[in-house]
This record gives structure tokens, C-alpha cells and sequence, in this order.
């Protein structure tokens, strides 16, 4: 029962920051969704931060911080599903060039922020 609290209370958190932030930023004016982009490099990064905090330290509290943080709060901050919503409206729309960059450039851009974030851990002392 607590995993499942853990969980929903951080998917709830982490949705309202989506919904806030997605709100702020929007989409770019040419229909580039530079909200969805932006979140998914931001929830990368803070999910290598996470990821390699978790490993130098392994807290009490491990699983329990990884299911509220990294299950729940991130992942309803950084919904997948709306990145591949947004990919496959642009290609319907026509715009598959801006379709691709827009994929390219999560993914790249994800797993370089993922790894930056693991990086930083690493090198602290």
C-alpha cells in the first residue's frame, strides 16, 4: 500500500509541475512543442542527479525515495507519451523535418543531460 501512496503522491506532484511549467513556456511560434522539449532534458538531467546520488549514498530510505522521486515525481514530470504524441502530430501536420529534429534532439539531449547529471555526482567528493 505505501509504494502505491508513494508513488501517486509524487505522479501527482511532478503532473502539477508539468502542467505549471508546460503552462509558462508553451510552444515555440513556429508549433515546436518547446515545453515537452524542455521538460524532457530537464527531468533527464535531474534524473542522472538522482540516479547518482542514490548509488554514492544508498540511503535508508532507498526505495522508498526511488519510488517517490524517480517513479512518481518524475515520472509524471516527464511523460513519454506527450513527446510521442507531439513527434507524430507534427509528421501529421506535414512537418516531418521538424518532427525529426524535435525526436533527435530529445533523445540526444536527454542522454546527454542523463549522463551530465551522473557526471556531476561522480566527481564530488
Amino acid at each position: 500500500m505505501i509504494p502505491y501512496l508513494l508513488v501517486g503522491i509524487g505522479g501527482a506532484l511532478g503532473a502539477m509541475a508539468r502542467f505549471g511549467f508546460g503552462g509558462a513556456v508553451g510552444n515555440a511560434p513556429n508549433g515546436f512543442p518547446l515545453a515537452t522539449f524542455l521538460i524532457n532534458v530537464i527531468g533527464s538531467l535531474a534524473m542522472g542527479l538522482l540516479v547518482g546520488i542514490l548509488a554514492r549514498t544508498t540511503p535508508v530510505y532507498q526505495n522508498e525515495i526511488r519510488l517517490f522521486i524517480a517513479v512518481g515525481v518524475f515520472g509524471g514530470f516527464t511523460t513519454f507519451s506527450s513527446f510521442s504524441l507531439d513527434a507524430m502530430t507534427m509528421v501529421e501536420r506535414g512537418d516531418v523535418l521538424l518532427a525529426g529534429l524535435y525526436v533527435l534532439g530529445s533523445v540526444v539531449l536527454g542522454l546527454v543531460a542523463l549522463w551530465a547529471g551522473m557526471s556531476v555526482v561522480r566527481v564530488l567528493p
